[in-house]
């Protein structure tokens, strides 16, 4: 029988590196009876993270996903990195979460990596719940990291408890929505919590907290703004009404607190996610784009309405082969059904259909609406594919991930390796759509490409614990690209004779040097069609648009991809009897040559968002440092008593920074950094960059 849509949701849980949020999830779970024992992320034996890496260094890297249950709701959870190197992980799943939890440290508060993912959640209009946590800490400030959520998050965020003490006098709770005082039971490791009367030190604090929450609340709902106005009793159950219709339409966030190691408000949290985050009924439908018509189509979740699902992460399981991680939008499928991709146009069958418990897993035999679960069986999904039934052709808009800025040249030590290196590299870009496999075609070395050094490790030390294949790997370089500065004209032509058989096409095109906000939202060059059919037949178009772009995959400079183009299609011959698609594919690769090569290139690197922490004692060194690696101070800000400067800096002057600034700050300085953007670089510097690859 279908489950209700109503109990269900889709939730994630996401944060700053270290601010509690795999700990959370661990408490979340042995609180439903989903674990029989709590995992400690400092131990090594976190349920959630589940591979040896994140293990040994207790960060997560990967999403895990599970479900629990709580009072009478399902709860799909996923937990992301927190980690920038990992962001893929973090904007994959945003794309398909109907809600989420931010956890912050009450120490530290507003940390970089959880106001980018906030921002990142801001972007796909996901409501969410914060939670403070780690209450217990030594230097914990609730009221501090109330005003920076409101300051650098969300001016609608607002407290709905309060804690009772802080550091190690933090012994419970303050509910301002029922005006009750709740104490957990650390015998029974959390599990037995009980309401009291508010201690009496506490009454009045309570009591002006909970007229501002009303007061911010009676925005939002007529009926409380009367009752608010003329002083009568507003009801627990006319509240928790108004914050859920808040949370849904991203009026409010309600701030929680606790400490989730100390077993202190996780079941409070439990209830505010199936209390206030929506269920996939709450939610604006999907949008797809239908096949035929290119005409925009809302997709509602019925369960009887034709299928569609997009597939939004791919694993590579050693037991059971490829695991294909979907979140359905309408429909339902059965175990032994089939499934048809969009993307690529092939119809496959499903053998199994598993419920993910991390890396765990529970067959179910049917999957419907609001459902996130693993498909086993198709052999041809890809990340951001869209799946239905046979004829509902829809294609539901995919996921943009960021280019990967640091790349490393890989070399198997024996032929052994050798052997299934190539092998396991594709199947690990298949999983992770920031991770790269190229081939210099100078040196023929083989380049492994991601977002950054720690990424990078990671996958090295997978291919020697997983796969058992030993490489050796160079030095850290930066993934540069190339672009042009003046626009050209350039024609390609493939006139010849091959095996008695003549090939005919010319093909003249105009290349156009574009701004990163003139291309389309993912796009990298643009193609565009300004011929006749009298030109060109209609039948060999669609050959010269795919040849054009995927020439521009190797610049004239550094064989590095060329972006920001626009490509337009002005002129070209045929002939009836020898033009075929082989020949125009070959004449628009030699078209673009041609025009790379007549233009003027300039070499483009990544810029990384640095966000360094520091006492204030060192801010002059560290400026300083900046300035010299071609720095652009951004913005600086007072952080918790410290100083937070933000910075753009060229990717290449990163490498072994870590270092550097624990010798600046003699180790008392922290920082993050994430892609920015790629920009041109100077001349002088292009210069040395190709003197240093080129070697002359």
């Amino acid at each position: 029988m279908p489950k209700e849509l109503s109990v269900i949701r889709n939730i994630g849980i996401m944060a700053h590196i270290d601010a509690g949020k795999t700990t959370t999830t661990e408490r979340m779970l042995f609180y439903t009876g989903i674990i029989h024992r709590m995992g400690e992320v400092h131990d090594g034996n976190a349920v959630m993270d589940w591979m040896v890496q994140e293990k040994e260094r207790g960060i997560t890297i990967t999403s895990a996903v599970t479900t629990c249950f709580w009072k009478d709701k399902q709860i799909n959870i996923i937990d992301t990195p927190g980690h920038v190197d990992f962001t893929a992980e973090v904007e994959r799943s945003l794309r398909i979460l109907d809600g989420a939890i931010g956890i912050f440290c009450a120490v530290g508060g507003v940390e970089p990596q959880s106001e980018t993912v906030w921002h990142q959640a801001d972007r796909y209009k996901i409501p969410r719940i914060a939670f403070v946590n780690k209450m217990d800490r030594s230097g914990a400030d609730f009221e501090n990291v109330v005003d920076m959520i409101q300051d650098r998050l969300t001016t609608n965020a607002f407290p709905i408890q309060i804690p009772i003490g802080r550091e190690d006098s933090f012994t419970g709770i303050i509910d301002l929505i029922t005006m009750k005082a709740c104490f957990f039971d650390q015998e029974t490791m959390g599990v037995n919590y009980h309401f009291k009367k508010i201690p009496e030190e506490y009454v009045k604090e309570a009591e002006s907290k909970r007229s501002h929450l009303l007061e911010k609340l009676s925005e939002y709902d007529d009926e409380m703004m009367e009752l608010y106005l003329e002083n009568q009793e507003i009801q627990d159950e006319l509240i928790n009404k108004v914050i859920r219709q808040a949370v849904i339409h991203h009026q409010f966030v309600p701030i929680l607190c606790g400490s989730s190691l100390k077993n202190t408000g996780v079941q409070l949290l439990l209830d505010a996610i199936t209390n206030f985050l929506p269920s996939p009924l709450d939610v604006p439908p999907a949008i797809a784009i239908h096949k035929k018509t290119n005409e925009e189509k809302q997709v509602y979740p019925k369960i009887d309405a034709p299928f569609s699902a997009l597939a939004f992460k791919v694993q590579i399981d050693k037991y059971v082969g490829k695991l294909i991680y979907v979140r359905v939008y309408s429909g339902s499928t059965k175990r032994s059904g089939s499934i048809f991709n969009q993307t690529n146009r092939k119809k496959e069958r499903i053998s199994r259909i598993l419920q993910m418990h991390s890396n765990k897993k529970k067959d179910i035999a049917v999957l419907q609406a609001g459902d996130i679960a693993a498909l086993i069986g198709p052999k041809f999904v890809q990340t951001g594919d869209t799946l239905t039934s046979d004829n509902f052709n829809i294609q539901l808009s995919d996921i943009a991930f960021p280019d990967s800025v640091i790349s490393v040249a890989i070399e198997p030590r024996t032929k052994a390796d050798q052997e299934i290196l190539t092998d396991i590299l594709r199947k690990l870009e298949e999983e992770d759509p920031t991770f790269k496999v190229s081939q210099n075609k100078d040196t023929g070395q083989t380049l492994i490409s991601g977002m950054g050094e720690l990424h990078l490790e990671i996958i090295i030390d997978r291919l020697k614990r997983e796969f058992n294949v030993h490489a050796n790997v160079g030095n850290p370089q930066v993934a540069y690209k190339e672009t042009i500065e003046n626009e050209v004209i350039a024609e390609g032509e493939f006139i010849r004779e091959l095996n008695g058989k003549g090939h005919y096409a010319v093909v003249q095109l105009k290349l156009t040097p574009l701004k990163l906000e003139d291309l389309p939202p993912g796009k990298k060059n643009i193609f565009v069609n300004s011929i006749s059919e009298e030109v060109i037949p209609k039948e060999f178009w669609s050959a010269i648009e795919e040849s054009s772009l995927n020439a521009c995959l190797d610049g004239p400079l550094m064989s590095s991809p060329v972006e920001r183009l626009k490509v337009e299609l002005i002129g070209g011959k045929f002939n009836e009897v020898d033009s075929s698609e082989t020949a125009f594919n070959i004449a628009s690769s030699i078209a673009i040559g041609n025009g790379l090569r007549k233009a003027k290139a300039l070499i483009m690197e990544p810029l990384m968002l640095v966000n360094v922490i520091t006492p204030e004692d060192f801010m002059g060194d560290i400026i300083g440092d900046i300035n010299s690696k071609r720095g652009r101070i951004e913005n600086i800000r007072t952080v918790m008593k410290k100083q937070e400067i933000s910075a753009e800096i060229p990717m290449s002057e990163l490498f072994g920074y870590a270092t550097r600034l624990r010798s600046i700050s003699q180790g008392r300085a922290i920082y993050t950094m994430e892609f920015s953007k790629y920009e041109k670089v100077p001349t002088n510097i292009q210069d040395k960059i190709l003197k240093k690859v080129r070697g002359y």
